[in-house]
This record gives C-alpha cells, structure tokens and sequence, in this order.
C-alpha cells in the first residue's frame, strides 16, 4: 500500500485511520462532504505532506472518479449511521451507503484500483439466532433500512471482486468508542447528565446487550488484515471479519461504568421494552475466533472503552455544538 483513498476521512473512524496510516508512512488523500465528519478531527493530518484532503460527495461520480486517481487501496468508511432514525428518511439509507458504495466501486473500476475495505456492520444479521454470531451465520430478516442497506453494499463489493478482479475486505462492526467519538449512547447519556445530572432517560429497559470496540483496536484489526492480503488467495477474492470483543454488557452496566466515573448516582427513567427503537437489536455479540486468528486482541476491555470516551468528551465539549 503506498497511497490510500479514505472515504468518510473526517469522520469518527476515517480520521483515526487518516492517522494511522500517515503514522505508518502511507500517503492519504481523504474524502469527505462534512455532513457529519469535522474539520479539527484532521487538524493533525493537515500539517502532514503526505495527506490530500478533497471536499466531494460519494453521489457525485465523476468528481469521486478524478479525486481517486493515482491510489491503489480504498477504504470506504463514509455512510449515514443514523439507524435511530432510518424510517424518517427511508432514502437516506439507499442513496449514502448503497448507491455510494456503487459509485466508490465504479470510481475504482475507472482508476483500476483493485483492493477495497468496506465498513459495514453488525447490524447485518439482523436479530440474529446464533449468538455469538460467526461470519458465516445466514442472513435472517432485515429489522432496520441501515442493516439492509448495508447487506446490499456488501453484495456489490462482493460481486465486483468476483466480476473485476478486486480485492474485498468487509468488517462487520460492533460499535466501536473511543476518541473523536460523536455518536451513539455514551455522547446521549454524557450530554444528558451534563443538562440534568439528577437524572438520566434510557431507551427500552436497559437489560439490551451490546458489546463495543475501542477505535484503535479496530484500527489495527483493519491494518493488519488488508496487510496481511488475506482476501487475495480467499474464494472470490474477499474476506469477512467480525471485529468486536470476547464480551457484551447491559445497557444498565454501560450507565453504571459513566455514572461512577462521574461520580453521579442519577435516578434512571426507563423508556420500557426490549429495545429502544425500531431495528435495535436487543442482543448483539459476535463471533470474532476468525480475526483473533490472525494474531490480533483487542487492547481495551469494553468498560475501559466506554471511560476513555468519556474522558475524551469531557475535554472536547465542542463537539456537541459542532453536531447540533
């Protein structure tokens, strides 16, 4: 890998990425519209010679086409993530994660690029039935338009490795915490004990299990995977890797693990339910033996995970503003 194409480069994930690969010597250009993605997230990565920023969208092909030109690696990590809310915007799903994922696709194809790794999610399998969830688990019933949007992203890749050669890594996220996190339950329970500590709302009924992934130990996963060139020599020239930890927790351990490092003894509103919205999967663990076999562990436990991103909101109280 010499030159890398980063889509999604400001936000949570690419710019951590962004970084990493600057650290490791690769040249970046990254790709963002800043819908979501923030500026001071590449603050360190504009100082560097060897990183390109290029304002674009993924809909507009052509601009995505010439922006790509010279790299040989894509990592496709631009997507709307808002799965709370997918049934208010049904196209959303459809037009920034799959037809997207199309137009990256077709821009690697004009540029002969062959080798993409693709964030996708584990929201794939749906309410899965085999827990902890192995890569090879059948796809069930869709519950949510980003987990279906997703599937169907991951189809095209495939289908482009099988009809052009390419080479696909897919990484099915739990979700992941960390720096320059702006996303997801500890920012909504941070921000809402900040505005009334005395108290704190919780969609469903707080027994949901989830299981998190720090961001530099998804990181390194994805490194050293589309280093180690696996999906060269797989069937069909891809690769699928779960990447989370060996546990899960509750929703109310996740609310203890902030509470305490806050030192805060809030009374806790319960929404009711097993789920707090529609396509929120009530339990969600997945099988990851296939990418600790390559040598990888994760760093951080899942509570040292939710605290680190706490800490690192607590510092960086500008990004509430920023996602108003």
């Amino acid at each position: 890998m010499s030159t890398a194409f980063v889509t999604g480069a400001a936000g949570f994930i690419g710019s951590n990425l962004v970084d990493r690969l600057l650290a490791d010597g690769v040249t970046v250009v990254g790709w963002d519209n800043f819908s979501t993605g923030q500026e001071r997230f590449l603050e360190g990565a504009s100082r560097h010679p060897a990183f390109r920023l290029v304002r674009g969208d993924n809909l507009d092909l052509p601009a995505l086409s010439k922006a790509m030109a010279g790299c040989d690696t894509v990592f496709h990590l631009a997507a709307n993530a808002d799965v709370r809310f997918g049934t208010e915007h049904p196209r959303r799903d459809l037009e920034q994660n799959t037809i997207a994922t199309h137009n990256v696709l077709e821009a690697m194809r004009a540029n002969a690029i062959k080798r993409i790794a693709f964030s996708s999610t584990g929201s794939t399998y749906g309410e899965a039935e085999l827990i902890p969830t192995p890569e090879d688990a059948p796809f069930p019933i869709q519950t949510s338009l980003y987990g279906a949007s997703k599937v169907a992203c991951e189809a095209l890749i495939c289908a482009y490795c099988e009809g052009f050669g390419f080479e696909g890594y897919v990484y099915r996220f739990v979700s992941i915490l960390g720096e320059r996190y702006t996303h997801g339950h500890v920012f909504d329970f941070y921000q809402q004990l900040t505005e009334h500590p005395g108290w704190l709302k919780i969609l469903g009924d707080g027994t949901q299990r989830k299981s998190y992934l720090y961001i530099q130990d998804c990181m390194e996963a994805i490194l050293r995977t589309t280093r180690m060139g696996t999906a060269r020599e797989s069937r069909h020239r891809v690769q699928v890797y779960n990447l989370g930890t060996s546990e899960y927790v509750r929703v109310s351990d996740s609310v203890g693990f902030i509470c305490a490092a806050l030192g805060l003894k809030p009374e806790l509103r319960y929404g009711g339910g097993d789920r707090g919205w529609i396509g929120d999967n009530p339990f969600i663990f997945l099988d990851t033996k296939k990418i600790l076999s390559t040598g990888w562990n994760p760093r951080l436990s899942i509570e040292q995970g939710i605290v680190r991103t706490l800490r690192w909101l607590e510092a960086n109280r500008w990004v509430y503003d920023a996602r108003r």
